[in-house]
């Protein structure tokens, strides 16, 4: 009896083990591709004999060079970085607050209010670029970094605002009362108690807008022209697309630059990232 429960118990954790190993496998393989084809030869890509997951002959850093030296790579690393810099700051200040009074607005308003701005969220770009151009022409930011800076929070703040309602909601109100009862303000209350209570919330929200600015693309192309303001999102398939030649090598680095600084913001927080978008359906 002892024997076949050691025997349960060890099918368990290689059961386990396998289900892990699996998906920590699926997850890191689009990063081992893309390092893989950004230090491979040119030759080594076009064959179409040769396996597409080694290297058949020694690597090389070809890829790399056509990338930061024959287009503006660094430059739309920076450009993108004070994009998102930029919009996360706008977010925090405006999505908190709102989803804080919403949360704590007494009757059905508060709800129909926190849905009403989530919907708002769900409108595709492709449906607002167009009116969109014409606000940006309107303020003479066309070409500008700022028309970015502006627009991106029409889509960032609706839906951080109704997360940061729903997260809200679970901090008990008589929290703050008791704070307010030794003396505080309700400014004071939610600046000292409330807020450090809600960082998963709040890492949730800045980790969600970084990379939804990352990866935005319609406005970055409806908005910029000239490739010294680009974006990596828009910079990286414009540049390195020619028609129908493709340069993977220097595409899949480019891409691989990109990703890991926030595959590792994940990876290190990850906790309190899931923390932050469950705790509310959790009340």
């Amino acid at each position: 009896m002892v024997l076949r429960e050691r025997a349960r118990r060890a099918a368990a954790r290689g059961a386990h083990a396998g289900v892990l190993g699996a998906f920590i496998v699926f997850s890191a393989f689009p990063f081992y591709l893309m390092l893989i084809m950004g230090l491979k030869q040119t030759t080594d890509l076009l064959k179409r004999t040769n396996n597409p997951f080694i290297w058949n002959q020694s690597p090389t850093l070809e890829q790399l060079r056509v990338l930061f030296h024959d287009t503006l790579f660094v430059k739309w690393l920076l450009n993108t970085g004070f994009v998102a810099a930029v919009v996360v700051v706008i977010t925090l200040l405006l999505a908190i607050p709102a989803g804080y009074a919403l949360a704590r607005l007494t009757g059905r308003w508060g709800e129909q209010l926190g849905i009403g701005i989530f919907l708002t969220y769900l409108v595709p770009p492709t449906l607002l670029f167009i009116p969109m151009s014409r606000v940006i022409a309107d303020l003479g930011l066309q070409d500008s970094l700022w028309s970015l800076v502006l627009v991106y929070p029409s889509f960032t703040v609706p839906f951080c605002t109704w997360l940061m309602m729903g997260f809200f909601k679970t901090i008990p109100s008589d929290i703050e009362e008791a704070a307010m009862i030794d003396g505080m303000s309700r400014l004071g209350a939610f600046v000292k108690v409330v807020l450090p209570i809600s960082m998963a919330g709040i890492l949730t929200v800045v980790i969600f807008t970084f990379t939804l600015v990352m990866q935005e693309f319609v406005y970055a192309m409806t908005f910029i022209t000239r490739a010294a303001n680009f974006t990596v999102s828009v910079g990286v398939p414009t540049f390195l697309v020619h028609g129908d030649v493709y340069f993977w090598g220097s595409i899949m680095a480019g891409a691989f630059i990109a990703a890991v600084p926030v595959a590792i913001v994940y990876n290190f927080f990850v906790d309190r990232f899931i923390a932050g978008f469950t705790v509310g359906a959790i009340k």
